[in-house]
């Protein structure tokens, strides 16, 4: 088998993600770079099967994050889309989008540790704080 090749559905706007994810999350990025794009190459579909229709399968690939982060944002994931006749892996996107992107247009504060968005910076701080507590609360 020859392998499969690797496609965007929007270039600009995953390479977008893919350079925020360096910058914000370098574990994920590198495993991304290194590990999970040479086994789709390679035809090693990893994640979860989210849909499969028509000989095209979508997966869902967690990517290595901070549990704080997890907690705050969501879950990083790497959406992906296999059209196997083609011998293509269409990436479509990295989630969550909403932080990726706002950390590509402008440099994101932190509280805590845990990056924060400018838009909802009080919610997010609200449940930094809130995690805290319960885990504060856990330990006792």
């Amino acid at each position: 088998m020859k392998g499969f090749v690797l496609d965007y559905i929007d270039e600009n706007e995953y390479k977008k993600l893919e350079r925020a994810l360096k910058k914000y999350n370098m574990l994920a990025f590198k495993k991304l770079n290194f590990e999970y794009y040479p086994n789709l190459r390679n035809g090693e579909f990893v994640g979860e099967l989210v849909k499969s229709e028509n000989n095209n399968d979508t997966y869902e690939l967690r990517l290595p994050s901070d549990k704080m982060f997890a907690q705050i944002h969501g879950e990083v994931k790497l959406l992906y889309t296999v059209h196997k006749n083609e011998g293509i892996v269409m990436l479509n996107t990295i989630t969550p989008e909403d932080i990726l992107l706002e950390g590509h247009r402008s440099e994101l504060t932190t509280y805590k540790g845990i990056m924060i968005s400018k838009a909802n910076a009080k919610q997010d701080m609200f449940k930094i704080d809130l995690l805290n507590m319960l885990q504060n609360k856990d330990n006792q």
